[in-house]
């Protein structure tokens, strides 16, 4: 009996030790895998946007393929060479419109922010929190030195120093540029890369993802994978109709309005439409400064325009398209926004609601699961 009991005693220590290494292991484990998702936050919101990309060219060929019976390769083939054709058309027949509009977009809001910057100091308002001072210098050339006296002026040529290191200045701005440009190049091509692979055998993914289950959890896992396959493609098909037509209604009143660069505006508050709440905030101030350079009157039909889009948007297109993709409320998308947005930046806020999805149809799932057993 003493052996028996002495055997059930260390049974018990053995079973504990063993129980505090794996969860001690699990925690390591946890929290090396927290490590690695902040250190590469970037590379990680880079994919996700390749299979968003990869989801919305899949919604694409389905939707194609209800109106036609061709197989899914020449029905993805046919919607990138579309969208291919209409970037072409739109960079051929209005690359130089565009460029000049966005140039002269870019100056109107830099003297508008100026010009704001100034209203608030003449009434007392500390501006000195805001860094244009290089928006004060651009908006204003020539400011300094066209009134200064001519003796004040230097003759004489700057030394090899002042050359010298005006040159290596110019040279680190430069390169800071290029790898600025390359960068944001390289992006753009990895994500259209990832989401063309992804679109092309999205079978070969999901099979792919679920082989990372364990076997027993397997079935659940394809349930969840294809919950979640669907409520983004129904999500991205949706959010796409809504910044199509966010861009056409803020093109066409703006242009009746007469304000400068209305095609480039209207494109920017298209876009600026995939990021709920913050987006639609951020393209109707951009909006009102552009519109300040034509008048008082015209900046007030600009806001009148942009809270009858955001009335369009939130209250008839959003109910209408995304009643069947996701239902999320406002308060709670806009606090994972902002916690996003402050951690990982312009990916976490751009992605915040795709990553809310999945996370909602995740939760879903786990609590009809409990609920059933």
């Amino acid at each position: 009996m003493a052996s028996s009991g002495n055997t059930g005693r260390i049974q018990a220590r053995n079973d504990l030790a063993w129980a505090i290494s794996v969860g001690g292991i699990g925690a390591i484990l946890f929290a090396a895998l927290l490590v690695a998702v902040w250190y590469f936050a970037s590379t990680l919101f880079l994919i996700f946007a390749g299979v968003l990309l990869g989801v919305a060219l899949l919604a694409m060929s389905n939707l194609l393929g209800r109106v036609t019976e061709l197989p899914h390769p020449l029905r993805l083939a046919a919607i990138c060479l579309l969208l291919l054709a209409l970037l072409s058309g739109a960079i051929f027949l209005g690359g130089s419109t565009i460029a000049q509009q966005a140039t002269a977009l870019s100056g109107t809001i830099k003297s508008q922010v100026v010009n704001l910057k100034a209203f608030l100091e003449k009434y007392g308002v500390d501006t000195s929190y805001l860094d244009i001072g290089s928006l004060t210098a651009a908006a204003a050339p020539g400011a300094q030195g066209a009134d200064a006296p001519a003796q004040d002026k230097p003759h004489n040529l700057p030394s090899a120093g002042t050359i010298a290191s005006s040159g290596g200045a110019i040279l680190t701005q430069t390169w800071k540029i290029v790898l600025g440009t390359v960068g944001a190049v390289g992006n753009f091509f990895i994500v259209v890369f990832l989401g063309l692979c992804f679109a092309a055998q999205p079978g070969v993914y999901r099979r792919g993802l679920i082989a990372l289950a364990p076997r027993k959890h397997r079935r659940n896992t394809a349930v969840v994978v294809d919950r979640i396959g669907d409520t983004l493609e129904r999500w991205l098909m949706a959010q796409l109709t809504t910044m199509f037509a966010v861009f056409l209604v803020t093109w066409i009143g703006l242009m009746l309005l007469g304000i400068p660069s209305a095609f480039i505006l209207g494109v920017q508050a298209g876009l600026l439409t995939f990021i709920p709440t913050v987006g639609a905030l951020i393209g109707g101030l951009i909006v009102v400064l552009a519109s300040l350079a034509s008048g008082a009157f015209a900046a007030l039909s600009a806001f009148v325009l942009f809270l009858g889009v955001h009335a369009l948007e939130s209250y008839i297109l959003t109910p209408l398209l995304q009643r069947q993709a996701l239902e999320i409320p406002p308060a709670t998308l806009f606090a994972f926004q902002i916690l996003l947005g402050v951690v990982f930046g312009v990916w976490g806020l751009a992605l915040a609601l795709p990553l809310v999805a999945i996370a909602k149809v995740v939760m879903e799932f786990v609590r009809e699961d409990g609920e059933a057993t």
